[in-house]
Formats: C-alpha cells, structure tokens, sequence
C-alpha cells in the first residue's frame, strides 16, 4: 500500500487496497461492516517470541567457524546468528547483534571474546561492521568500522603472541581487499591503527603468528602474503613459489605451535614456509586428492590437514606423514574447519554439518544443515515433529532438537505437508513432481506428476479427504485421497488464476478452497468440482481452517508502507486465531494480533535470518514457531508465549 491508504466503500461492504499502485479489494465479512474502519488503531500482538534453537551451520563457503569454548560449548554461526551450542548439556544460547549474514569469526587468546563479522543488508542497521562480543554474557562490547566498511567482511583474526591486543579484518572490495589492523578495545568503536590494499585476488584465510608480534599472513587465489604491522603500518611480503608451479588458490594457512607457517592449496600440497621468511622451505606433493581446505595444529609441531577428499591426515613437526589418516562420511561433506584435539575433534563440513568424535574413531553429526534454497515446511499435526525439506527431507524433534530421520531426493523440494492422520508425508519438487511418502518407513508410496513447474504449496483439507496441489504453472489440482489405501484421484484442476499460484487455505468445511496468486489475486473455488466461485457475497463469511493467504481481509495490514507485493512471503496463523506470524524478504519474523485487518498493523519484529524468510508455521499446540530462511538455509525454531 504505498503512499495510499485502504479506502472503505461501505455500500458495497468491501476494501480496496494498493500493492504496487494496483487496487486489491477484499470482502469484509457481514459482521463486521457497520464496525468496520481500516484506519482504526490495531491491537498489539498478544505473543512474542524468543529464539529457542537453531538449526543448521553455515560451512559451505566460510572458514575458521567452528570452535570450542572453554564453558565446553562449540561456537559457529549461521545466517545472523552466533550459536553457542553445548552438546552434553543439549542446550544453545544465540548472540543476535548482527543484521544480516555473519561471514567470518575470531575468538580472542582469552577464549571469551569473539569478534564477528557482517555482509551489507538491508537499510541503515545492516551495514557492515564488527561486533566484539562476549560469550559468556553475549553482551556487545565494541562495533568496529560501521558506516566505514563499505563491503562483506570475509576475514577476522586476533593477534596472539602479544595477548589479542589488535583485531584484523578483511573487507571483500571486488577492485582491491582492504586488509585492516584494529586496536579493536579502544572504546565503544574501537580505532582503526591502518589498512593496506591486499590485492585484486579473493583472500580466504587470515592468521597471525602465535610467538612473534605484529607478523600475520594471509592467503588465497594465487598467493601468500606475508605481512608486518610496524610502527603502525603494514608492510607485505608476497610469498616465493619460484620455479613451481603456482597453485590456483591457497585455500588453507596456520601457524603450528612452533611459529611456521603451513599452507594448503587446490593442487592437494601442503608447503612449509622457512620460518620469518617468504620462501618455501618444503613441499609435500598431492597430500591429498583436491583442495586443502583447513588444517589444525597440534601441540607437539604437528598437524591435521583436512581435504576435499574427505580425509584427515595426520602430519609431524617435519611435514612427514605419520601414517594416520580419517575419513569422513562423504554423506556428510568434506571437512571445512576441524577444531579441538585429536581425542575430541569438532568437524565443520562443505555439506554444513558438525561432526564430533575422537581421531580414528566413528563420527556423530550434532549439527546437520541443508545445503541449498529452503522453501519446503510442514508441521505434524500432533506431535512436535516438524519436516524441512531441499534435496534431502530432515525430520526434527522440536523438543529435543534432534534429526529423527533424513532421507534424499532425486529432485530438489519446494513444498511439503502431513496427512492429517500424519501417516504419510507429501513433498513438491521444483519439476512439477510429488510424492507420497510413508513416514515410518521413508518408502515412497508413489509418485505424481502435475506440469513441469515447481509445486508452490500443498494442503490436505481438514476432513483428510482432499489433497489442493498448487502449481507454478498457475493452476491448482484437487485430489480425493484414501486415507486407509494411501491411493488419490483427480477431481480436476482450478483455472482462472493468470499467474503462479503462492498460497492456498481450506474452509472448515472441506468444500471451498482460497487462493493468492503472483500477481495479487485472491480467487476463491468449490473442491469438489474445481469451478471458480465468482459472487463474493458466497465467501465473505466463510470460515477459514488456516489463514496462509498474504492477501485478504484478514491480512491487509501486515503490508505497510513500501510493500511492493512480494515483501512478505508467507503468512500463518495460531490454532487458535489469535496471532498472525509472517516472513519477509527481509530476513525478519513478525507478530500481528489476528486479524490484522487494520491498516498498517501494529507488530513485533525478529531477527536471525540473513535471507528472505520463505515460511512460518505454529507447531499443533501453538507453544512453537518455526521459521526457514531461503538462501541462509537456516530454520529458526521460536519460543510463543
């Protein structure tokens, strides 16, 4: 509705709306007319929320984000969220200062300061900057460059040899990485001591030496940099491969125990630099099968290397091979970061999990994300389970935040719902495919085909006899459905809607069916023959069984000033009406008392997600609220009260 307000025609008992200039008008329900003024104040939202766990670990393409506090919780992060997360004790806690996506962390020599850093993000809060925080408190003790970083920081890392004193920072410019040294405890902002041009080149790792202050290296596509901050000036040292070939990236750099340093490359070498100097004082060639892509050092000189072959491979002081090697289950990724010692290793992996197990000896995932876009949701409709679903479903305990079972696609998931008995579970592919899944065994019953474009959403209608199919092709096919055979049959399909169908309810009844559309259309249709219902004085007091429909009446005021149509994504509301919960595109969780039929709503705003929030759903007795983020993969799991 931007820049005009709902206009009332009480004649006609209905209100029109502007989304992106075009008029929308919604029926108001008979009870309501003579009462009804869109510009009457709305009710606060009678819930908030709380963070209560966090689902997923973000390894696919960041580093150096998996550690072990000394509370005996593992740090790492996802989306805008620090996760503190103590197995043993099975319980998170969540530092939430961060706006939009953290890309890269530090933990000071204390092992109770972290430094994070951000991406730009929407509006003025979300620029770039470093938040220093403290673990134990998860109070925020310094922010570092904001309003002076201009791009994503990639890069973070405490001095050592000289106690944390100084915080450097990498800021991905696309013509020149800035590289920036901070005394980063000078009060509340911190003071930047200088920054030098890094390079045209990607940086990917970032470390200083652990016995010789002010020297710290950095590397990445091409090159290793070898740098020294005197007398407040950073001067670098590129480092000499000489007459061998120069690997396409240096994707890995520590410091062992003794101040050497060692690096990793997409070649599968390892290269030991002469200590203090740029030159190379040993190779090992093909120590692993692909890129290097983390290494740990060990207390006695030696090393871990981890690769994208899957191995972790033992080294001593000497760069010899000490004839121990691991592998990690490929299903689980490649390792990115290994943290701990070798008789508790902590593994962040490509394929965003976070195993834990001894050297040698079988890992557990503890940690166990989705890899790609997160668009497919669905509540079991009587217990706290709850199902996320890319190319590979996870079945998760809301109560002990547990995966209960996993199970791979062919194709990627874009949708997905219980059958009401929650016997069976229904998942949409990008492909127009669905299937029909038993949920005890993981069998899949059958399969379906319904168009060629992506299944936007699926519901069963309340009484469990049809199943609503809505397409990206614009139509939505109704199924009858046997609950005792698992066996379906097509009524037919709904048309009228002119483009791709985005949300969809059933009536109490089980016999009309509402529906959103790309284009802001709110159509409305009977079940059981699939003919369109065009007299709105037939659905304006209809009762609703959910309200997942962003646009209509009872929805009008959660688009504010601004909204262009597809801000909001997805919309749910509480089993017992009285909250709306929405996700946006802007990476935030919202509250509205229900309905939200006023202009501009009042609401309660959470953040955690970095991306677009694709869904929300309460859990079946409203104590929950769980949120996806699209491109973060994260799922948020709320606390309602």
């Amino acid at each position: 509705m931007p820049g005009q307000d709902p206009e009332y025609n009480e004649d006609e008992g209905a209100v029109r709306i502007f989304i992106r200039g075009r008029p929308v008008h919604f029926e108001v329900p008979t009870n309501r007319r003579e009462s009804y003024n869109p510009q009457r104040k709305s009710l606060d939202p009678p819930s908030e929320l709380t963070l209560e766990w966090v689902y997923g670990y973000r390894g696919r393409d960041c580093r150096n984000n998996v550690v072990e506090l000394p509370t005996g919780e593992i740090l790492y992060f996802i989306a805008a969220v620090g996760v503190l997360y103590h197995v043993e004790e099975k319980t998170q806690r969540h530092y939430l200062g961060h706006t939009d996506d953290i890309r890269c962390m530090a933990v000071h020599p204390n092992k109770e300061t972290i430094a994070t850093g951000q991406v730009p993000g929407h509006g003025r809060e979300a620029k770039p900057h470093i938040r220093v925080w403290s673990s134990s408190s998860l109070d925020t003790l310094h922010v570092l460059g904001f309003g002076e970083f201009d791009r994503p920081l990639v890069g973070l890392a405490f001095s050592q040899a000289d106690g944390g004193s100084t915080l450097a920072a990498v800021e991905d410019d696309p013509s020149a990485k800035i590289l920036s040294v901070w005394d980063w405890a000078k009060g509340e902002n911190g003071s930047k001591i200088t920054h030098a041009k890094a390079g045209s080149d990607d940086i990917v790792g970032i470390c200083f030496s652990n016995n010789e202050a002010g020297s710290l290296v950095t590397c990445g596509k091409s090159h290793v940099n070898f740098w020294t901050l005197e007398e407040g000036d950073l001067k670098k040292r590129t480092g000499i491969f000489g007459n061998r070939e120069k690997p396409k990236y240096i994707s890995s750099i520590v410091y062992t125990s003794s101040g050497e340093v060692v690096s990793g490359d997409t070649s599968g070498n390892i290269i030991l630099w002469e200590k203090g100097e740029n030159t190379i004082s040993r190779v090992v060639k093909a120590a692993h099968q692909g890129a290097v892509l983390c290494m740990l050092p060990l207390e006695d000189g030696g090393f871990l290397s981890g690769g994208k072959d899957c191995q972790i491979v033992q080294w001593d002081a000497s760069l010899e091979f000490t004839g121990d090697k691991y592998e990690v289950p490929n299903e689980y990724g490649s390792p990115r970061v290994i943290a701990g010692t070798t008789s508790q290793l902590k593994i962040g992996t490509t394929k965003n999990c976070i195993l834990l197990g001894a050297f040698g000896e079988t890992l557990s995932p503890i940690v166990q994300g989705h890899t790609s876009e997160l668009w497919a949701l669905a509540i079991h409709p009587s217990s706290q389970q709850f199902v996320t679903a890319d190319q590979k479903i996870y079945l998760h305990c809301a109560d002990s935040h547990e995966v209960l079972w996993t199970h791979d696609l062919e194709e990627k998931a874009q949708s997905a719902t219980f059958a009401i008995d929650a016997s069976v579970l229904i998942v949409g592919c990008v492909n127009g495919k669905w299937l029909i899944i038993n949920l005890e065994t993981k069998e899949i019953i059958s399969e379906h085909q319904d168009g060629d474009e992506p299944i936007q959403v699926l519901k069963f209608s309340p009484n469990g006899e049809y199943l609503a199919v809505g397409s990206r092709d614009n139509f939505i096919y109704v199924y009858k459905y046997d609950a005792e055979t698992k066996e379906i049959s097509k009524v037919g399909k709904c048309q009228g809607h002119s483009s791709f169908i985005t949300h969809l309810d059933w009536s109490r009844d089980s016999e009309l069916i509402q529906s959103n559309s790309g284009d802001y259309e709110l159509l409305y249709w009977n079940a059981n023959d699939c003919s369109q219902i065009t007299s709105p004085s037939d659905t304006c007091d209809v009762a609703w069984a959910t309200q997942s429909c962003t646009l209509s009446f009872a929805t009008l005021g959660i688009w504010q000033d601004g909204g262009d149509g597809t801000d909001i994504n997805a919309c749910n509301r509480s089993h017992d009406a009285r909250v709306l919960a929405t996700a946006d595109d802007f990476g935030k969780v919202k509250l509205f008392a229900y309905p939200a039929c006023q202009s501009k709503s009042k609401f309660k705003e959470y953040g955690g997600h970095s991306s677009h929030v694709t869904d929300v759903q309460f859990s079946h007795d409203n104590s929950k609220l769980l949120s996806t983020g699209g491109l973060d993969t994260a799922v948020l799991q709320w606390h309602v009260q």
